[in-house]
């Protein structure tokens, strides 16, 4: 500020920050330069810790008062970028990643076991946990403060699906989210460098692209990558769109090779263990973009906010489901749906009917995270050893069932899209990416994640976002009119790899490497015996093992890295 009494250190993008230097100055602030971040020390004299109130960006900043002594760190809504803290040897160290916490002489990395328990359930660590025995995550959409010596958190903003008013059409409601997401990507277009569009050929990033071919004063850049393996292959649907919006389209395609020989990297920049499948392919992308661009736009965040993910329809079956006598269920249905061939295909028809039949036992909350995740409760029970599970008796998502009782959706469904921008949105998808793009400096920005878009989103009936088994049903009509009929009514495609063929083949020795029964038995976390299990029937096509194994193996590359490598004693912490 004028008199240097505070300053800040931001990571990440203020959109409107144009818009709130025209407002600062008219109270009387002077600036010294044209940066988004200088805005901050401005906002923060004015309007104190509501500042956060008035920012649509990606960010995580830390400020500090010297005045009063204060320091204020605060997390974008969403958790577009991260936050890792911890008080050591009295000190507060903060990062944007474990690794720089992991190099100060005071920290020494512990393994957290519920953290662990809480990774093979949902494939990554939620906020405030993380995988390191006194690093925390602050949270998305929170604030930490420390002010003499006392270091607190609270949550600033949640979204709320609460109806206010009267319902509008479905006509007035397209037309109002038209305007909202063109807004939203004109505000990201903005830029100093050069920008492009990341585009998978889905309905999310095409929009995305549609929009800022409007609004773009050059002919906006597409990527795409795709692979050999077809049912994991999107790039066709990229390049239609692409020529259909005559962008500048550039597309490379990997062989399964490629692809595999990345793995064994993942333990050098991954930090903290994510076994979500599309890390690899996010990389690629990343890496193959910032070949010609500094910035891209991104879809994350459209499934979540308008019910995109399969699992949504899942949870109308399931009602039906459970309506059916539990005996046919278990002695007529559950047989037949077991039985069915084994496929290493994309999101199989038998992959995602086992899931479901298998979490159908659970309550809501459970069973939701049983279809994301990997090992359900009694997967656990199975995979780890009994030391583990004596250390660490307790509900392993009972976190996300507290965080539900602040949520004010009546509906089921929007309960889940609500656990899923907290959790799987902040915690997995928006860590990924943030983890490969910034591993090649590439800045990715995600216009559906405007929290105009948002609560917009979460202000309209259900039915205009899930109708019947059509997730984003309001947001294909929207864009209807800008992209080819066969992209809005084309099913959802994961942006995976076919990991389940490459532990028959490429990673096949891989996993029985890191996977033996004698590391195994010597690291005294997972059942040995039932890892073979494992191993032995995916290798015989009895059973489709690959989410468990992949989870796993991630694991074991991260262990490695940041323990094994460094002769570091795993002490086990709750």
């Amino acid at each position: 500020n004028e008199d240097r009494t505070i300053v800040v250190v931001m990571n990440g993008e203020i959109y409107n920050f144009r818009e709130l230097r025209k407002e600062l100055e008219a109270k009387g602030h002077s600036f010294h330069g044209g940066s988004d971040t200088e805005v901050l020390p401005h906002l923060y004299e004015e309007y104190g810790e509501a500042m956060v109130d008035k920012l649509n960006g990606m960010f995580c900043f830390a400020l500090w008062d010297f005045r009063s002594e204060k320091l204020l760190i605060a997390r974008d809504r969403f958790g577009e970028k991260p936050l890792y803290y911890g008080v050591f040897d009295g000190k507060l160290i903060f990062a944007s990643e474990p690794k720089v916490l992991l190099s100060h002489p005071s920290v020494e990395p512990q393994l957290n076991l519920e953290s662990l328990r809480q990774y093979l359930s949902f494939d990554y660590v939620p906020a405030p946990r993380s995988i390191y025995h006194g690093i925390s995550k602050l949270p998305a959409a929170h604030l930490l403060t420390v002010h003499d010596g006392v270091v607190k958190t609270r949550r600033y903003w949640q979204l709320s699906f609460h109806k206010n008013g009267k319902k509008p059409s479905f006509k007035e409601a397209t037309e109002h989210l038209q305007e909202l997401l063109a807004d939203a990507v004109r505000m990201r277009l903005v830029s100093d460098v050069p920008l492009g569009v990341l585009l998978s050929g889905g309905v999310d990033s095409s929009t995305v692209a549609a929009y800022a071919t409007q609004f773009s004063t050059e002919k906006v850049k597409t990527f795409s990558i795709g692979f050999e393996e077809d049912s994991f292959d999107e790039s066709k649907f990229a390049r239609e769109v692409a020529q259909h919006l005559g962008t500048e389209h550039y597309e490379e395609k990997l062989s399964v090779d490629t692809a595999a020989d990345l793995i064994s990297e993942i333990g050098g920049w991954l930090d903290e263990p994510i076994s979500d499948g599309s890390l690899i392919p996010t990389l690629l992308l990343s890496r193959f973009v910032r070949k010609h661009v500094t910035v891209g736009l991104g879809g994350d965040g459209g499934d979540e906010l308008f019910a995109g993910y399969p699992m949504y329809y899942a949870h109308k079956m399931a009602r039906v489901y459970d309506s059916i006598p539990g005996f046919v269920r278990s002695g007529m249905i559950e047989p037949v749906v077991n039985s069915l061939p084994v496929s290493t295909k994309n999101l199989s028809f038998d992959y995602k009917a086992k899931r479901f039949v298998a979490a159908s036992k659970y309550d809501l909350v459970t069973r939701h995270h049983s279809w994301f995740g990997s090992f359900s409760p009694d997967g656990q029970a199975d995979v780890l050893t009994e030391s583990v599970k004596e250390f660490t008796r307790f509900d392993v998502y009972q976190d996300a069932k507290d965080l539900l009782k602040i949520c004010d959706a009546e509906e089921q469904i929007e309960q889940m899209q609500f656990l899923d921008i907290n959790y799987y949105l902040a915690e997995d998808i928006l860590t990924k990416v943030d983890r490969a793009s910034m591993a090649v400096s590439l800045e990715v920005r995600a216009p559906f994640l405007d929290p105009r878009v948002a609560e917009f989103s979460a202000s309209i009936p259900l039915e205009y976002k899930l109708k019947g088994s059509n997730g984003k049903y309001i947001l294909k009509k929207a864009v209807e009119h800008l992209l080819p009929k066969s992209i809005t009514k084309r099913p959802k495609k994961g942006f995976g790899i076919p990991i389940a063929d490459w532990l028959k083949g490429r990673l096949n020795p891989l996993a029985h490497d890191l996977l033996s029964r004698d590391r195994l038995i010597k690291q005294d976390l997972f059942d040995a015996e039932f890892v073979e299990k494992l191993l032995r029937e995916h290798e015989q096509g009895i059973a489709s093992h690959h989410k468990q194994l992949w989870t796993l193996l991630v694991f074991q590359l991260w262990y490695d890295n940041f323990f094994e490598s460094k002769k570091k004693k795993i002490v086990a912490k709750k």
